[in-house]
């Protein structure tokens, strides 16, 4: 149903949502369970993406879990409703326990290969590119760093 509504009408409804979650997150600290997905290539080149809302800063695809969803099948769907595309390898890295917003998270961090190429919802997310290792953007958000150290320990594991 949501993707009657205009892009540019569903973006500033999600800019406001975004503030008013990030206040009620603030006040009322309820358990949140998420998924990040840190998709490379095959150059190893990792993708980062900009969301329609928030700060502007460059981060992983990922969002949050429905009540009694699986975390691989959540990483599955968020790459179809965020950038049109299916993952042709997932792999659980780590789970963390953090904070975001003011409330405790959980977050189920996987490293994915993709089946095919990227097509940003334009809704959710703006943008989405690939990044070598000497191309990643300065000014990183401190769980967008964590998450890609996290990849990299994995990705040397995995050689």
């Amino acid at each position: 149903m949501l993707h009657l509504i205009p892009p540019p009408l569903h973006r500033a409804g999600l800019r406001w949502a975004h503030r008013l979650r990030h206040a009620y997150r603030r006040i009322a600290r309820p358990r949140l369970v998420g998924v990040s997905l840190v998709v490379a290539d095959d150059a190893e080149r990792v993708m980062l993406v900009r969301h329609t809302y928030g700060p502007g800063q460059w981060s992983f695809p990922g969002g949050g879990l429905a009540r009694g969803e699986d975390p691989e099948a959540a990483a599955r769907r968020e790459l179809r409703e965020e950038l049109r595309c299916e993952a042709a390898e997932l792999s659980l890295i780590e789970t963390v326990e953090e904070e975001v917003s003011g409330s405790p998270h959980t977050a189920y961090v996987f490293a994915v290969r993709l089946a095919s190429e990227p097509r940003p919802d334009r809704r959710e997310v703006m943008e989405a590119r690939f990044f070598a290792e000497s191309e990643i953007p300065q000014g990183l958000h401190p769980i967008t760093r964590s998450r890609l150290e996290l990849w990299r320990a994995w990705r040397s594991k995995q050689r």
